[in-house]
C-alpha cells in the first residue's frame, strides 16, 4: 500500500462512520461520533495517497506566522463546505507509525456506485496531489489518472495563477476601526474554532481578518475554571455551539461596547448565511441565555411516571399515575396551531359548529400523531412549571414528556404539526429542552414539513368529517354501508357512559353515536331530563368502558339505527399482539356493571356468550348482583312471555332476486307485480334508447334515484346512488335489490315520468335465525341461503316480526312436492343457529327449530362437526 509499506505501520482494515465536525486542511477531518448525549467521542483522520498544500499559522508569543503554501486556502475551502455537518463513512487503510489514522472518506455510503470517494473528487478537481509512495497499487494509480486529467485540463493547483495564496491580518490592532468600517453591516464568516459557548475565534470574508469574538448579553461558563477544570456546563455549553457553528457559513454584526474599546466586544446576531434573504436563528443567543439562567439558578424538577389515557389535544394529555390518580398536564413550550394567522385557518361558514380539531389546519393530524404514539403507553414525566390560572384559561401543569428516549414535544414539532413557543428573554417558564425544540422546529422549516409545507391545490390541511349525531336521516344513509362492511374499523373519540360511545369512522369519514347491543346499562344523571340522579355503577361502568377503549383503535357491528340516528350494535376491543377481539358488552356484563337485554340480544349471535357471562357475574355477586336473589326474573322476558297474541299467517308468493351475504338477508319481488316491472323496463330502455344519456353529464349524489346499465347484460336498470368514491359509484338496482360498483360517469338521470313508481323489490331478514359468529362457518352458511333460495323459482313469504327497521320473514319453498321452511331446513343442516325468542304467537315456529337444532348437534352436521363453540353445549 502507497505510503504504508515499512516498518512501524498496521495495515488491519475497519470503517467508521460519523459526522465531519471541521476540517483542518485539505487531507486532514475531524471526525465525530453520531449521538445526542453529550459530546460524542471524536478522531482526526486523514486522506490516504494524497497530500495537500499546508496552511499558514497565526502567530503566538514564541511564534511569528507563517503563509499558507499556494492553494492552501482553496483546498480547505472545498473540502470544508463538501463535509462539515455531513455524515461519510471512513475506511482506514493502514495506521502510520505517528499514530495517525489514514484511509478513503466516502459521502452517501461505501458503495462506489452511489456513494463519493472525496479523495478522488479533490485530485480531479485538481486540490491534492497524489503521494505515490514505495509501492503502487490500483487505488494509486486511479489517482495518478485523475491527477494528469486534471493537469491537462489546468484544474486547481494546476492552473497558470495557482501560485498565489491569501493574505491574512491575523492581529486587529484598533478593534474599533474595524467596526467603523463595516458600519454594523452583516459580514460573512467563518467560525474557525470554539473556545467556550460565548467566545469564539473566526475568519472574516473576504478580507481575511481573523479576529476572536464574544456573544455581548451573555456569558458561558469557561473551559478553563480557577482550578483549570470546566466549570458546571462549560463543555455542554461549548458542544451545542461547535455543532450548530463551527465551521459553517454564518454572518456577524460587530459592535464595541463601552469601557471594551481595549479587547473587541463583538455582537453576533447569528445568522446563517443563506442562499436568498437571511434569517435570524435564534437558538444561538436566546437558547444559551435560557442555559445561563438554568445554570445559575437550577431548579429541582419534579418528575414521575404513568400511563397515556387521552390525548386532549396536540399539546396535552392526560396521565394515570401510579397512585390511580389522572392527572392532566400539557407540553411545555409546545404552541397549538392556530386558528387564524401564517396557518391560513378561518371559520367555516355560519350555521355549522366551529370544531377545531377538523377546521383548524394540522390540529387533526398532530393529535393522530400523539394517539398512536402514546395512548395506552407508559411515559416519564418531567414538570417545568405551572402557568397561573388567568381570566381566559385555567392553571396549566406543563411538562416534558418522554416515552423512551423519545421527547414527545420535540418529535411533534420536528414533524411540523406543533410550534415552539417564543418566551420573553427574562421568562423562566419554559421547557428544560428548548433548545432541542427550538432545532427540531429549525429542521421542520429546513424540511417544509407540516405548517411550513408550501400550499398546494392537493394539500389536505383539514379534515372533512361529517358528524351524524342527532341527524336521523343522514344516519340512514350510512345505515347500509355500515351494516354491510361487517365489522368496521373506528376510533373511539368520547364516551358518555358505559354503553354509549362516539366513534370515528376513517373509512366513512363520519363521527356516529354507538349504543352496546344486547345490554342495559346503569344511566347517568341528566340535569332537565327524566333521570336526576344517576343509577347504581354508572360511574363504575363508564371508567370500565374507558379504561378499556378510550382513544383506541376498534371494530364494532351494526346491527340496527333508533329514532335519534344513533346506531346500535357490538363494540370489540383489540387484544395486544393478535389476540382474539373481545366484545365490550359482555366484558360489562362479565363484571356485573351491564345486564343482559334479552329482546334484543336473542336476535344477535352474541347471546349465548352475554348469557354465559350473566350468570359468571351472578355468581361472583359482582357490582349489580352484589344482592342476587335466584328467584328475580327479568321484567322484559316476562312481558314477552305473557304476550298471548296469534300469529297472523298471510303467505305472499314472491320471486327471490338478491341474497347478501353475512347477515341472512335477502330480496324479493311480489310475483303479482311482474307485468307492471316488465312494462316498466320496457318503457324506460325504450325511452333511453331515444334520449341516451351523454356521458358525464349527470353528477350523481348520494341517495338520488337514477339509470345504470348492468354489467351482466349491458341494460339500463333504475338505481339508487349509495356512496361516491373516487370516481366510482355504489348503486342499488331497487328493482331487483342487487348491488354494483360502476363508473360515475356512467350513470344517466333518471327521468321524470319513470321516479314515481315504488321499487319492486324489498329486503328482508330471515326469520328464527342468525348466522354462526365465524368467519368460516358464515361463509357457509352464506352459501347454503343461496343455493335454497335460487333453487327455486318462486317462495312464499310471511312476515313474522319487525326490528331495528328490517321484516323478518318465514319463507317456505317447494321441494319434491312438499313445502319446506328455508329457516328450519338451514338450522336442521347445520348451517344457522334458532333463535330463542319469547313471544307467544312464535313458540310453536321456536320449538320446531329447536328441535332442528338439536338434531344437527347431535349428528356433528357442518358448524357442529367439532362440537358446541356456543358456549352452551347440551
Amino acid at each position: 500500500m502507497a505510503d504504508g509499506q515499512g516498518s512501524g505501520v498496521t495495515t488491519q482494515q475497519s470503517t467508521r462512520r460519523g459526522v465531519v465536525k471541521q476540517v483542518l486542511s485539505g487531507d486532514a477531518i475531524v471526525l465525530q461520533g453520531q449521538t445526542t448525549q453529550g459530546p460524542p467521542p471524536e478522531a482526526t483522520v486523514y486522506l490516504s495517497n494524497v497530500t495537500a498544500p499546508r496552511l499558514g499559522k497565526r502567530p503566538t508569543e514564541t511564534v511569528t506566522a507563517t503563509p499558507d503554501e499556494p492553494f492552501a486556502w482553496e483546498a480547505r475551502e472545498w473540502l470544508r463546505k463538501k463535509l462539515v455537518g455531513q455524515v461519510v463513512t471512513f475506511v482506514k487503510d493502514f495506521t502510520a507509525s505517528s499514530g495517525r489514522d489514514h484511509g478513503r472518506v466516502y459521502l452517501g455510503g461505501t458503495n462506489p456506485d452511489n456513494a463519493e470517494n472525496v479523495a478522488k473528487s479533490a485530485v480531479a478537481e485538481g486540490l491534492l496531489e497524489v503521494r505515490t509512495g514505495k509501492i503502487s497499487d490500483e487505488y494509486t494509480q486511479e489517482l495518478m489518472a485523475l491527477q494528469e486529467e486534471a493537469k491537462a485540463g489546468h484544474r486547481g493547483r494546476w492552473a497558470e495563477n495557482a501560485n498565489k495564496s491569501r493574505e491574512v491580518t491575523w492581529v486587529i490592532d484598533n478593534p474599533r476601526s474595524l467596526v467603523e468600517k463595516y458600519h454594523q453591516k452583516p459580514i460573512d464568516a467563518v467560525i474557525e474554532m470554539v473556545r467556550d459557548g460565548s467566545t469564539y475565534r473566526l475568519m472574516l470574508l473576504p478580507s481575511f481578518e481573523y479576529i476572536t469574538l464574544q456573544l455581548s448579553g451573555v456569558k458561558s461558563p469557561s473551559t478553563r475554571g480557577s482550578d483549570s477544570k470546566p466549570e458546571p456546563f462549560a463543555n455542554e455549553a461549548k458542544f451545542f455551539v461547535e455543532v450548530r457553528l463551527l465551521q459553517r457559513d454564518i454572518q456577524v454584526t460587530l459592535s464595541v461596547l463601552t469601557g471594551q474599546s481595549d479587547s473587541a466586544r463583538e455582537e453576533l446576531k447569528s445568522y446563517e448565511r443563506p442562499r436568498s434573504k437571511p434569517k435570524k436563528v435564534d437558538y444561538a443567543c436566546g437558547v444559551l441565555m435560557h442555559q445561563a439562567l438554568r445554570m445559575v439558578s437550577p431548579k429541582r424538577k419534579k418528575s414521575f411516571s404513568g400511563k397515556v389515557v387521552e390525548v386532549v389535544m396536540n399539546d396535552s394529555i392526560v396521565v394515570l399515575k401510579d397512585d390511580g390518580k389522572e392527572i392532566k398536564i400539557h407540553l411545555s413550550s409546545v404552541r397549538l396551531p392556530r386558528e387564524q394567522g401564517e396557518e391560513g385557518a378561518a371559520r367555516p361558514p355560519v350555521g355549522r359548529q366551529f370544531r377545531p380539531l377538523y377546521d383548524i389546519p394540522f390540529m387533526f393530524q398532530a393529535r393522530e400523531f400523539l394517539r398512536k404514539r402514546l395512548i395506552g403507553k407508559v411515559v416519564n414525566v418531567t414538570v417545568d412549571y405551572i402557568q397561573p390560572k388567568s381570566e381566559q384559561y385555567p392553571e396549566k401543569i406543563c411538562c416534558t414528556v418522554k416515552q423512551g428516549d423519545t421527547n414527545i414535544g420535540e418529535a411533534l414539532i420536528q414533524r411540523g404539526l406543533s410550534k415552539v413557543v417564543r418566551h420573553r428573554s427574562d421568562d423562566e417558564n419554559r421547557s428544560s429542552t428548548y433548545d432541542a425544540l427550538l432545532a427540531a422546529e429549525a429542521t421542520a422549516e429546513k424540511s417544509k414539513k407540516g405548517l411550513y409545507a408550501e400550499k398546494s391545490a392537493d394539500r389536505k390541511d383539514t379534515q372533512r368529517i361529517q358528524e351524524l349525531a342527532g341527524d336521523a336521516a343522514r344516519s340512514k344513509q350510512f345505515l347500509p354501508y355500515l351494516q354491510r362492511g361487517g365489522r368496521n374499523e373506528g376510533v373511539v373519540e368520547f364516551i358518555a357512559s358505559g354503553s354509549r360511545l362516539r366513534i370515528y369512522v376513517p373509512k366513512e369519514t363520519c363521527l356516529v353515536t354507538f349504543l352496546l347491543g344486547g345490554i342495559n346499562c346503569p344511566k347517568g344523571a341528566r340535569p332537565g331530563g327524566p333521570t336526576t340522579e344517576s343509577e347504581p355503577y354508572h360511574a363504575e361502568a363508564y371508567q370500565f368502558t374507558r379504561n378499556l377503549v378510550m382513544q383506541h383503535e376498534v371494530d364494532f357491528e351494526v346491527e340496527g339505527i333508533d329514532k335519534m340516528g344513533n346506531f346500535i350494535g357490538y363494540l370489540f376491543v383489540r387484544q395486544p399482539e393478535g389476540g382474539r377481539p373481545q366484545n365490550l358488552s359482555e366484558l360489562l356484563v362479565e363484571q356485573g356493571l351491564a345486564t343482559v337485554h334479552h329482546f334484543s340480544a336473542e336476535k344477535s349471535g352474541h347471546y349465548n356468550s352475554l348469557v354465559s357471562a350473566e350468570i359468571r357475574a351472578k355468581n361472583a355477586r359482582r357490582n349489580l348482583w352484589a344482592n342476587f336473589k335466584e328467584e328475580a326474573e327479568d321484567e322484559e322476558r316476562k312481558q314477552q312471555a305473557d304476550d298471548k297474541s296469534e300469529r297472523v299467517v298471510e303467505y305472499k308468493k314472491v320471486a327471490i332476486t338478491d341474497v347478501q351475504r353475512g347477515n341472512f338477508k335477502f330480496s324479493a319481488q311480489l310475483i303479482g307485480d311482474g307485468p307492471k316491472l316488465e312494462k316498466l323496463m320496457g318503457e324506460l330502455r325504450e325511452y333511453l334508447q331515444s334520449n341516451p344519456p351523454m356521458t358525464g353529464a349527470y353528477h350523481p349524489k348520494r341517495g338520488e334515484l337514477c339509470v345504470s346499465k348492468f354489467s351482466f347484460d349491458n341494460q339500463w336498470y333504475r338505481a339508487k346512488v349509495e356512496s361516491i368514491k373516487a370516481g366510482t359509484a355504489e348503486v342499488l338496482y331497487v328493482d331487483y335489490g342487487n348491488r354494483e360498483t360502476v363508473q360515475a360517469n356512467l350513470l344517466g338521470a333518471l327521468p321524470r315520468e319513470f321516479a314515481t313508481s315504488a321499487p319492486f323489490a324489498k329486503e328482508y331478514a330471515l326469520a328464527l335465525t342468525h348466522i354462526p359468529n365465524d368467519k368460516d362457518y358464515a361463509a357457509s352458511s352464506d352459501q347454503a341461503l343461496e343455493q335454497v333460495l335460487f333453487s327455486v323459482s318462486t317462495a312464499d313469504l310471511n312476515v313474522e316480526y319487525r326490528a331495528t327497521g328490517t321484516e323478518y320473514a318465514q319463507v317456505l319453498i317447494e321441494i319434491d312436492g312438499k313445502k319446506t321452511d328455508v329457516g328450519r331446513l338451514l338450522v336442521e343442516d347445520g348451517y344457522a343457529l334458532a333463535e330463542k325468542r319469547r313471544e307467544h304467537r312464535l313458540q310453536q315456529l321456536v320449538n320446531d327449530y329447536q328441535e332442528a337444532e338439536k338434531k344437527a348437534r347431535r349428528e356433528r352436521r357442518n358448524i357442529w362437526e367439532y362440537g358446541d363453540f356456543t358456549g352452551s353445549e347440551i
